[in-house]
């Protein structure tokens, strides 16, 4: 709803209020202009901070307390624009020298200045913030519960015929909602497309990065062009250093189960062959996207029978400070035959929570099999 429509004036009141012309302009003040919300919340809480420094100083300090501005700050803090905060900061320093010009300096306290000082630095903050995004109130906050949620949603697997399951594990540093690792996925019929991405850094500093890419390659995916290449010609248009990109691509039949790998920089995918109980590294290869204009990638093909499965993962699981990928890779491998056989869908978790600890960086894993 607008501020226009908001602030809608009955007929027999607006016609008593043309015989006023002082409140016919205020009235027309408010509603004037796109901030007239932000114009007509400072006015409120310069009209209640004056009042309860009134009251406070005539009345009593125990039913209108001075710390009382406190929430009045905050609520400017949260919903102001940094000029209409400095505005009011104005009026809550007016009504405090009121208080202590009528009751004494002691009446107000240092441990209250102290906490209004404080609160002011904090609501100054946030109305900064809130400015250099140019929204208003908490829509901040919401755009990126929005941005998280959709991150989500597009991370997950499609819908996978009964004869077949799948599984996908994010786990970002730091607990973070956002993260450098992210999945991208379509299915189209019998064929399935899975990328699972690396952007270099961890946690929040990748994730807004990674927010960009999502959508950008998940837009690539499925478009009839050959994935990895289209992404890295993205990526070397760009301009600046902003780290390396590292993906994995995954092209699956669902009625032979006939695939194909191809990777840019990634760690190897690794097949389970239920015939022989073994995991097998792929030789799908390429160059980190991004370096080169021109990416050439050896791709690698096969079959997924049944009892079969592919494990896409992304360096966080297999690589620590001071020890060999080799032997990240090789650990990986032994806790997958002793977790996965007791079961995909659950020792995709367990394999994650396994090789994850002890280190703080972004994991992922993907688990496509035959049951």
């Amino acid at each position: 709803m607008s501020s226009r429509s908001a602030l809608q004036i009955p007929p027999r009141l607006r016609a008593l209020l043309v015989r006023v012309p002082f409140l016919v302009s205020a009235v027309r003040f408010l509603r004037r202009g796109s901030l007239a919300r932000d114009r007509n919340l400072l006015v409120t809480l310069t009209m209640l901070t004056l009042v309860l420094g009134l009251l406070a100083a005539q009345i009593s300090t125990e039913w209108f307390s001075p710390s009382l501005l406190i929430l009045v700050l905050l609520v400017g803090g949260l919903q102001l624009r940094l000029n209409s905060l400095i505005k009011l900061l104005v009026a809550v320093i007016i009504s405090l020298g009121y208080i202590a010009g009528t009751l004494g300096v002691g009446q107000i306290g240092l441990g209250l200045m102290v906490t209004i000082g404080f609160t002011t630095v904090l609501a100054v903050l946030m109305a900064r913030t809130r400015g250099k995004l140019g929204v208003q109130g908490l829509r901040g906050d919401a755009m990126l519960l929005e941005l998280r949620d959709r991150l989500r949603s597009q991370g997950e697997l499609p819908a996978l015929p009964k004869d077949w399951g799948g599984k996908v594990v994010l786990k970002q540093a730091g607990g973070s909602s956002f993260g450098g690792d992210f999945l991208v996925s379509m299915r189209d019929e019998d064929k399935v497309e899975i990328a699972l991405v690396d952007v270099s850094g961890k946690g929040v500093d990748a994730g807004t990065r990674a927010l960009l890419l999502s959508g950008t390659f998940g837009g690539l995916l499925g478009s009839g062009v050959d994935f990895l290449p289209a992404c890295n010609t993205y990526l070397h248009r760009q301009r600046g250093d902003e780290g390396f990109v590292t993906a994995v691509h995954v092209r699956l039949d669902l009625a032979t189960g006939d695939y194909t790998i191809t990777s840019a920089g990634h760690p190897p995918v690794v097949k389970f062959d239920a015939g022989t109980g073994n995991w097998q590294v792929a030789t799908a290869k390429g160059v980190v996207l991004g370096v080169v204009p021109d990416l050439h990638c050896e791709p690698d093909s096969g079959t997924l029978r049944k009892g079969d499965a592919l494990l896409l993962y992304t360096d966080g699981l297999i690589e620590q400070p001071g020890r060999d990928i080799d032997a990240g890779l090789d650990k990986l491998l032994g806790e997958a035959e002793r977790l996965l056989p007791s079961g995909f869908r659950d020792g995709a978790r367990a394999l994650v929570n396994a090789m994850a600890s002890g280190h703080n960086d972004d994991c992922a894993l993907v688990l496509i099999w035959r049951p």
